[in-house]
């Protein structure tokens, strides 16, 4: 048995080393290997295993490399570059809306979020977003700035939307704009090709039909633009015109408390004596005039006369003393008739005066004094009247009426018709007057004003006597009718 042992042992110390390595590069269930030897050089990114930068986790992880037995993958930087270094952040708004942010435009919106059937793809942080649509919320990696969507709801500061429910799809889309949760910032999001110096009219396609003024306007929302309906201006009128809210009257206090109240502070008699000084240099003011209204020559059938008919006053716009002058005769042959008036005469009316006084009449058939009474002043569409009743100290009554009207060509030239005509209640032999209409004068002139108060002027003169007074003509002579070529001036001072 010694000898077999003896025998045995140069072998089992021949085969101890070799048995041992087998045994030592076996792991029992769950054990690992106190120690391994390792092999000279490590393939890339591979480091033995315990060292300071050694990582057992990634260890079949993608991207690690393979390593023998007794070496593991290195750890991996923890300072790594940014692999999205220099991508296109604009689209993407990575500060908070501030708080001056005006209200959220589309609050009151149909904002319901639509269905995600199915996560997007994970965008890598900084990606220009502006191009996404928004049907479905993309996952998004841990760690990313997601600062630029603000999924904040909408701030209870907020008013409601006035364009809630309207269409709102952006002009040059050609798909609605999908509904987004109310109070989402979307100033990061590019929704629509509409450059920002342009933005889209937020009322384009709103109906806008001017309303009849006859029925109550309806509630339109705030900041609608109200141009195109059809409301009657408030326009202060002297007279409540249908279509215009109603004027109120004066307060009641407006017709209460003294009719000057300068009468309050002051003494009254000093008030009286003061406005009345202020009527006088203002309101009652002195003036005077004198009109020749007609200095001409007459020519008819060889025949060549002259007339002339002037007038003028002196006084206040109510008050005025009135004088008036007309007459005629034959160059050669003296004055035929003349006559000079003295009137008083008073305002009854806007352009309208009383006159009354007495007139002096001078006919180589005998003279005449006579009262008169009559109205001058200008009738609607400017026609200048004169009418007077004269009544003679022989008991003889007669009346004159004259019109004439200034038809401004331009503003020199102004064409004047006129006519005159003349009545007596009864037969005058001795001043070869018939009853009736007695005589009827037609003329027109048209004159150049050089000045205001200088004018001349030539015209044609038509006259016609009638009745009694015609044949009291014939009788002597002369024609009941005749045709003459004026000429003269108008001037006044």
């Amino acid at each position: 048995m010694i000898r077999t042992s003896v025998a045995l042992l140069p072998l089992v110390l021949i085969a101890a080393p070799a048995f041992a390595q087998s045994h030592t590069g076996q792991s029992h269930a769950g054990h690992t290997p106190a120690a391994q030897v390792q092999p000279a050089s490590l393939p890339p990114g591979c480091v033995r295993r315990g060292a300071p930068d050694a990582d057992a986790s990634r260890i079949g992880t993608p991207g690690a490399p393979v390593c023998p037995t007794g070496a593991v993958p290195a750890r991996l930087p923890t300072s790594a570059p940014d692999p999205h270094a220099g991508h296109d952040m604009s689209g993407m708004a990575m500060n908070p809306t501030p708080p001056t942010a005006p209200a959220d435009p589309h609050a009151g919106h149909q904002m319901t979020p639509m269905a995600q059937t199915s996560p997007a793809p994970a965008m890598p942080a900084g990606h220009d977003m502006s191009g996404m649509t928004m049907d479905q919320t993309p996952a998004m990696p841990a760690g990313h700035d997601m600062s630029g969507m603000a999924m904040s709801p909408t701030l209870p500061t907020a008013p409601a939307d006035p364009h809630a429910g309207h269409q709102m799809t952006p002009m040059g889309q050609t798909s609605p704009a999908p509904a987004m949760p109310a109070g989402h910032d979307m100033s990061g999001m590019a929704m629509s090709p509409t450059p920002p110096t342009a933005p889209a009219d937020p009322h384009a396609g709103h109906q806008m039909t001017p309303m009849a003024p006859t029925s109550p306007a309806p509630a339109m929302p705030a900041g609608h633009d109200m141009a195109g309906m059809a409301m009657p201006p408030d326009i202060q009128t002297s007279a409540n015109n249908p279509g215009r809210p109603a004027e109120a009257g004066p307060p009641a206090s407006a017709s209460s408390g003294p009719a000057h109240a300068a009468d309050l502070l002051f003494d009254p008699a000093e008030m009286t004596a003061a406005r009345e000084q202020l009527r006088v240099e203002n309101g009652d003011i002195r003036t005077t005039a004198v009109i020749i209204d007609r200095l001409e020559a007459t020519f008819a059938d060889g025949e060549e006369a002259y007339d002339w008919n002037a007038q003028g006053w002196s006084g206040g716009d109510i008050n005025r003393f009135w004088w008036k002058s007309e007459g005629g005769g034959g160059f050669g042959d003296g004055v035929e008739e003349a006559e000079i008036q003295a009137l008083y005469s008073r305002a009854v009316r806007p352009f309208w005066d009383v006159q009354t006084g007495l007139r002096q009449t001078y006919r180589p058939e005998g003279d005449r004094t006579d009262l008169v009474v009559g109205i001058k002043g200008l009738a609607p569409h400017w026609f200048e009247v004169d009418a007077a009743a004269f009544l003679s100290n022989q008991g003889e009554l007669t009346a004159r009426a004259e019109a004439e009207y200034d038809q401004r060509i331009t503003n020199r030239w102004i064409l004047q018709p006129r006519a005159e005509i003349n009545l007596s209640a009864e037969d005058i032999p001795e001043l070869r007057i018939g009853s009736g209409l007695t005589s009827l004068q037609l003329g027109a002139r048209l004159r150049y004003e050089i000045r205001k108060e200088f004018a001349p002027y030539v015209g044609v003169e038509w006259t016609k006597s009638f009745g009694s007074t015609a044949n009291f003509l014939a009788a002597d002579g002369r024609r009941s009718e005749d045709t003459r070529l004026v000429v003269g001036i108008r001037a006044w001072f």
